[in-house]
């Protein structure tokens, strides 16, 4: 499957263009590469068939491209643009503020190529002789560059689970595989994943063995033996390979699904009952009595079954000896989608495509929340617009209720940029913080809470994965005003920002606030980030209760006029 392999190229071929300045073309081809990044089946498929131009965004020209990247594994249109700007993107478009077009100044007047030469200017100084770069910024270029190292060799959630369930169907395939399973941290669910684990089960380990390292997506053999192999992919991830017996995977699936703090505790908690417990199996007095299945481990470790996203050590064991370990929400639970960018603003599908596919999704509601006018660059809604916008929804004829709301921008005092007898006309206001700096953040998230109009908080903490660090704030002031305002917080389900996180999520559900979440989609494709907002959900310990969107149209609509009311969410 080389899906991941050619959005990548499209994408980097984007950066290019943008960084000589051509823009419409740039945007053509990071179009493509978002369809093809979130396409649930193999593009080679489609290539196959010669129906590569019916996906959304792509027209012949990048058709050609695609199947010379399927063909040869490369672009030659890439290479060319790489030997006019010898630059090495991937670590220089990590940084914080710094995108193609300040790229194609720091390489023009500082001859910057890398993140080792953007670093050296930053400490000499040097980057301040840039416009528009002052101490400030390139403070924050030193502190940036200081993340992204401790990122480096990370991929997120969404683009390495697609990977390691193609490769675990790949092995399904063969007759002599009996169970699969993926393990690690994807199937915690975390959301950066460091390599892909999968287990299986065969009596003809070598065959598995020599299939799993031929397959055409590996680019390297790491390692090769009688039970387990490493590969290498082409965009440098690596897939490990273990094999076991029936009777022992129960116990490996424990392990090797980990945490590595989980299974300590977990050891610890099987030496104080005078059990031994390993990748193999749990031993009492050196006879094996559990390993088939997770489960039974679990019994007979006197725990309930802890499902994988909660396996960290942050308390899931003690609640499991207690048995009071949460029941946590399901994607089947979801029943409407409260943040979605329409071609209002600077999505590209218009509502009434929106509302048909949220109808195939089974959903019962979706809320337009399209930008507010200060966000100019993306075709923020001004007031007039905002009400044709109104107009428009009231006029339309869908089996989805389609909720009137709106994005709001947080500004830099704390107030809203939309008028308040503007947002009383509205169903739902989400207020954000587009415009963040690095001062303290709570006073303005604290006066959009205090606003009566507002219902959610939009991706809160604004972190952006392997990009930007979540602002600073005081979030324990934060939910507990939200809480008595009965606010509402966004787990906004995009994956570059899977915001809020896990452990906020906890917190915030112990403060007794309520949850939506949001896919935050500005395409069609993107509605199907829910699923990756359900598994962070899960892992912060939520319940279909926590989360409003599982509720029906019915109750929704009265949750959403209490919030108005300041009425705590129930």
């Amino acid at each position: 499957m080389k899906n991941a392999l050619v959005a990548r190229i499209l994408n980097r071929v984007a950066d290019f263009l943008e960084l000589k300045e051509e823009t419409f073309r740039a945007k053509a081809y990071r179009r493509a590469a978002h369809t093809i990044q979130l396409l649930p089946t193999d593009i080679e498929e489609y290539a196959k068939k010669r129906k590569l131009t019916e996906l959304p965004g792509i027209g012949k020209n990048i058709a050609e491209k695609i199947e010379e990247i399927l063909e040869t594994g490369q672009l030659s249109y890439l290479e060319e643009l790489e030997k006019e700007y010898p630059i090495d993107m991937d670590s220089l478009l990590a940084i914080e503020g710094i995108g193609p077009r300040t790229i194609k100044i720091l390489y023009e007047k500082l001859k910057i190529k890398n993140l080792q030469d953007l670093e050296y200017h930053a400490q000499k100084g040097n980057l301040q002789k840039i416009k528009g770069i002052g101490e400030k910024k390139e403070k924050r270029i030193l502190q940036s560059i200081k993340f992204v190292r401790s990122t480096l060799g990370r991929r997120l959630l969404a683009y390495a689970a697609p990977i390691a369930e193609y490769i675990k169907s790949r092995i399904e395939e063969h007759p002599k595989t009996e169970k699969v399973k993926i393990a690690g941290s994807i199937r915690r669910g975390k959301e950066t994943i460091g390599d892909i684990d999968i287990l299986t089960t065969t009596k003809n380990p070598k065959e598995i063995i020599d299939y799993f390292t031929s397959l055409e997506i590996a680019d390297e053999i790491i390692a090769k033996g009688p039970k387990k192999a490493i590969i290498r992919l082409e965009d440098g991830l690596e897939c490990e390979l273990r094999i076991f017996k029936e009777d022992e995977f129960g116990a490996a699936l424990l392990y090797f699904t980990g945490s590595m703090e989980f299974n300590v505790e977990l050891r610890r908690l099987a030496r104080s009952k005078s059990m031994k417990l390993n990748e193999y199996g749990l031993y009492k007095n050196s006879k094996r009595i559990a390993s088939k299945t997770e489960k039974e481990i679990f019994k007979a470790l006197g725990l309930e079954y802890i499902q994988p996203e909660l396996r960290e050590n942050n308390g899931e064991i003690e609640a499991a000896l207690q048995g009071k370990l949460p029941t946590l929400v399901r994607e089947d639970q979801i029943k409407g989608d409260l943040h979605i960018h329409s071609i209002w603003s600077d999505g590209t599908e218009t509502i009434e495509t929106l509302a048909k596919a949220a109808e195939s999704l089974g959903y019962e509601y979706i809320a337009i929340t399209d930008h507010s006018s200060s966000l100019k660059i993306v075709g923020g809604l001004d007031e007039e617009k905002l009400q044709r916008q109104i107009e428009e929804i009231d006029k339309l004829n869908s089996k989805v209720h389609v909720f009137k709301g709106i994005e709001v921008n947080i500004r830099l005092d704390g107030q809203l940029d939309i008028p308040d007898d503007i947002l009383s006309r509205l169903d739902i206001v989400i207020a954000s913080i587009h415009s963040p700096g690095r001062e303290d953040m709570t006073e303005r998230i604290l006066s959009a809470i205090q606003n009566k109009h507002v219902h959610i908080i939009g991706h809160p903490t604004g972190r952006k994965l392997f990009r930007r660090e979540e602002y600073p704030l005081n979030l324990d002031r934060i939910f507990e005003e939200a809480a008595d305002n009965g606010k509402i917080f966004e787990m906004n389900a995009n994956p570059i920002r899977l915001d809020l996180k896990d452990i906020y999520i906890k917190k915030a559900i112990e403060y007794g606030c309520k949850l939506a979440i949001n896919s935050d989609a500005h395409r069609l494709p993107d509605l199907h980030n829910i699923k990756w907002g359900v598994k962070t959900a899960r892992r912060g310990w939520a319940t279909s209760e926590d989360i409003i969107n599982t509720m029906n149209l019915k109750q929704i609509k009265k949750i959403l006029k209490n919030n108005s009311s300041g009425v705590r969410a129930s």
